[in-house]
């Protein structure tokens, strides 16, 4: 089956579609490592997802690409960036997407972890100084509240609210060490490097990583047994990989580096990292059968899968980086697991036909279309609307 995609220069330029790969489904999680998938949600086709909007959400597509995810082995990490919180996805339907994805992951066995934020604050309304750290303080409370009482992992997620208002490293220490002090259970920190948010350069109070990273590992040392690992996502294996030999025994490193994830994966003799990837809700099938190998003790073949995957990684999660949602999202559609190209606050727009049609490639050719006929039929008449006879 071929097809005629735009090329960066706008040329056409025929591909033809591979067969299908069949990706084995193991019988649980693997035992080598822990990965969830950070998922998207899918919006009601016809409902008016444009800017500003307030997000309406199809829920049976959503729980069901959950559900796709927990049959591979994998997590679910919920209720993160790739939800689009804070870029669509508003607070009453963070709430309701918590509660009904902590059920859906209790009634089949499947790991999730949920984001707690303070993306209920409004951030033109936030008071400065003091006032501004306790009231992000009670806002990532409510939000710890809802996660755990869901039955959920805790991710303290980032905060741009804590980013504004913080005078130095001390307001970070003060609300992230309150947080780990009240927390019922092990959460998972949160670090997401400004390529994905801009508004979170200088987070832990500097702007500089090995300060950040000092501060970081001293906040977990303090305070081990009630952080279950951090997730790092700045995008460079440098600096995780140094604050991972400093973690304590049992803290797990999930890396969230969507461009360097099979070498953290697999791991080397400096140790491993664990996985809470956005790239992993479009490569789960894949990502899977990596972890099935690692668990068979094939470290090789797990490397050659993930390796397989990592220019689609590089691709999805490049410049601008926070446009990334809408390849998972796009690639979601291709295989049949939503009805329409579209996104919450109007998304599907943020990257462009030529972008979308690597995207497509460079996923057939990582055995990552479930039904190519699907594919073709849906990206030519994507195409179409824009003229192009695919």
């Amino acid at each position: 089956m071929v097809l005629r995609l735009p090329d960066a220069s706008g040329a056409l330029v025929e591909h033809e579609l591979r067969e299908p790969v069949r990706w084995t489904r193991p019988d649980g999680p693997p035992a080598s490592r822990r990965a969830y998938a950070a998922a998207h949600v899918v919006p009601r086709a016809l409902a008016d997802n444009v800017p500003g909007a307030p997000a309406d959400v199809d829920w049976d597509a959503t729980l069901a690409y959950r559900h796709e995810i927990w049959s591979h082995g994998l997590g679910v990490a919920d209720a993160m960036d790739t939800a689009q919180r804070g870029m669509g996805l508003d607070w009453a339907a963070v709430q309701e997407l918590v509660r009904r994805s902590a059920a859906e992951a209790a009634s089949v066995g499947g790991l999730v972890a949920c984001g707690a934020g303070t993306d209920q604050l409004d951030l033109a309304a936030l008071p400065s100084g003091r006032a501004g750290v306790r009231a992000v303080l009670d806002a990532y409370r409510e939000q710890v509240d809802l996660v755990a009482g869901a039955g959920a992992t805790v991710v303290l997620m980032a905060s741009r609210a804590l980013a504004r208002v913080a005078e130095g490293p001390q307001d970070y220490l003060d609300v992230y060490g309150t947080l780990l002090d009240e927390a019922p259970a092990p959460v998972v920190l949160h670090w997401l490097g400004p390529m994905f948010d801009p508004a979170l350069a200088g987070y832990w109070g500097s702007g500089d990583v090995a300060t950040a990273s000092d501060l970081v590992a001293g906040l977990i040392a303090d305070r081990a047994a009630k952080v279950d690992g951090i997730k790092m996502s700045l995008l460079d294996a440098a600096p995780e990989r140094a604050l991972r030999v400093r973690l304590p025994e049992g803290v797990r490193m999930y890396t969230g580096d969507d461009f360097n994830y099979p070498e953290l994966v697999v791991g080397d003799a400096g140790g491993h990292s664990d996985a809470l990837l956005g790239i992993f809700a479009a490569v789960y099938p894949a990502a899977s059968e990596a972890l099935q190998a690692l668990d068979a003790g094939d470290d090789a073949r797990a490397l050659a899968l993930l390796a397989s995957t990592q220019e689609l990684g590089r691709h999805v999660f490049a410049a601008p980086t926070s446009s990334y949602k809408t390849g998972i999202a796009f690639l979601s559609w291709v295989n049949g697991h939503q009805p329409a190209f579209a996104m919450v606050g109007g998304m599907h727009a943020a990257r462009s036909l030529p972008h979308l049609a690597r995207t497509l490639v460079l996923a057939d050719e990582a055995g990552l279309l479930r039904h190519p006929a699907l594919a073709a039929a849906r990206v030519r008449g994507l195409l179409a609307v824009a003229g192009v006879e695919a």
